[in-house]
């Protein structure tokens, strides 16, 4: 079972697209609508960046509301941002969104908007239900829907902690041991998530990730130097590797949260339910190099059997391509310190 993973690990890797400069993927839009005084609110557009242009996106505000579509959009460096202030007669609740132009896209759209009540929600909108009306109250299951959606994207989308499973795997070869580290990378991952969210732990988001990116790099200088006579750190101790490395992931997750928002009222439900969607798009990904790895065995058993081998040009290369991206995402994260 664990050669199936790894040999799944080792095509899903040379397989994967060059990494662009980001190691995310392509964020999502964002609208939050702030109250203000009686009924107006301060209205935040951001429209994500693709190739130097907009996302051919707009945001439509609700009837009732005196400006509905934005002004013109700046662009800060990473998306086209637009602010401006409207007034919505009568409120928000009962009226309905819409992202004009989602239904073409990709993406999606998340909206942050507070009700009259002070209640501040989230929801999220795809090519397939571009448009929403505000409820009163927000299911139940709404909420939890919406933030295990969010969480799966996230982790398929963020290639550094993909990357960093990946090295994982190919450095633990006996199956008790691995399930030990990723069950400690879940639980510490799980615990920063938590207190960084809930604002116990507060750090800036670059130093965090370029410390991310370091943990990647440590794990591909092991993968290079294992051996059958020489044991690294990661193969001696793989459970307290995986739980201090998850600590840093989770303070990584938990910037992603943050800046989506958490509903008041539902804080505990949406923690719950994106940790959910984390571990599911980790469950994805182990599954699909799993199938993939089961596939080359089938088809070229020698082949696969000898790139196993440690110390092999396979996984050296594999090593040395790990270590190089995660130092390229290292120095980048650096300049925005």
């Amino acid at each position: 079972m664990i050669r199936l993973i790894l040999v799944g690990l080792m095509l899903a890797f040379f397989g994967a697209p060059v990494p662009s400069t980001h190691a995310h993927a392509l964020e999502p839009g964002y609208l939050e609508l702030e109250p203000l005084e009686a009924e107006n609110w301060r209205v935040t557009w951001r429209k994500p960046a693709v190739s130097g242009r907009p996302m051919p996106i707009e945001a439509v505000l609700p009837e009732n509301c005196a400006y509905q579509r934005p002004p013109s959009t700046q662009f800060d460096g990473y998306a086209y941002i637009s602010r401006w202030t409207t007034e919505c007669v009568g409120g928000l609740t009962g009226n309905e969104i819409t992202i004009e132009g989602l239904e073409n896209t990709n993406t999606d759209v998340l909206v942050r908007y507070t009700l009259d009540s002070g209640t501040g929600q989230t929801m999220r909108l795809t090519a397939r239900t571009p448009s929403f009306v505000i409820p009163a109250t927000p299911s139940t299951f709404g909420v939890f829907s919406s933030y295990v959606a969010l969480g799966v994207e996230h982790i398929l989308g963020g290639i550094d902690h993909l990357v960093f499973v990946l090295a994982l795997l190919l450095l633990i070869r006996n199956w008790r041991p691995l399930v030990a580290a990723i069950t400690a990378f879940t639980v510490a991952h799980s615990i920063s998530l938590v207190a960084a969210t809930l604002g116990w732990v507060t750090l800036p988001a670059p130093p965090v990730e370029a410390v991310i990116a370091l943990s990647i790099m440590f794990l591909a200088s092991e993968l290079v130097q294992q051996s059958k006579d020489h044991q690294t750190l990661t193969v001696r101790y793989p459970w307290a590797v995986a739980f201090a490395f998850g600590l840093l992931h989770g303070l990584g997750f938990a910037g992603a949260l943050v800046e989506i928002g958490l509903p008041e009222g539902d804080i505990p439900l949406a923690l719950f339910s994106f940790n959910i969607g984390v571990e599911i798009g980790q469950l994805m990904f182990i599954t699909v190099v799993l199938s993939l790895g089961y596939l080359l065995l089938r088809l070229a058993p020698k082949i696969a059997r000898k790139a196993l081998q440690p110390q092999g040009v396979a996984l050296i290369t594999i090593g040395y391509g790990i270590g190089g991206v995660a130092a390229f995402w290292f120095v980048q994260r650096l300049a925005l310190f």
